[in-house]
């Protein structure tokens, strides 16, 4: 496809070219939504900081552009997708690290425990 340029006038390529920047952001953002829906919330991931020895954790939630991943140390991290990696792990890890980090409220946690604990009495024990 070949767009002849050379005739449009200053407005005319201010409009162009904000609608080749809005489309890109259009493509970037499909980009990291497709790669988003690769981890699931409550999945077990993995990413290494630059500088910094790898990081596991849990997938609480989905951002805009990134997932929130809370570590196995409890720190909060929001990330983009690209840099995680999914790990195996059993949903009482999960369930621990959520725990551990205080967010017994969270979503998650308590979709983690209906969903791998149906039928059994689960106690949270400080």
């Amino acid at each position: 496809m070949k767009i002849d340029i050379d005739g449009l006038d200053e407005m005319e390529l201010i409009a162009l070219n904000n609608r080749v920047v809005d489309r890109l952001k259009f493509l970037h953002q499909m980009r990291a939504h497709s790669q988003m829906l690769d981890f699931r919330i409550g999945q077990r991931v993995s990413f290494q900081p630059e500088g910094r020895a790898t990081l596991s954790g849990v997938v609480t939630k989905y951002n805009r552009k990134t997932v929130t991943v809370i570590t196995d140390g409890g720190e909060q991290w929001n990330i983009s997708p690209t840099f995680l990696r999914a790990s195996e792990a059993s949903a009482a890890l999960a369930l621990t690290l959520l725990r551990k980090s205080g967010q017994v409220d969270h979503p998650v946690f308590r979709s983690l425990v209906s969903s791998n604990f149906a039928g059994l009495t689960y106690q949270i024990v400080e």
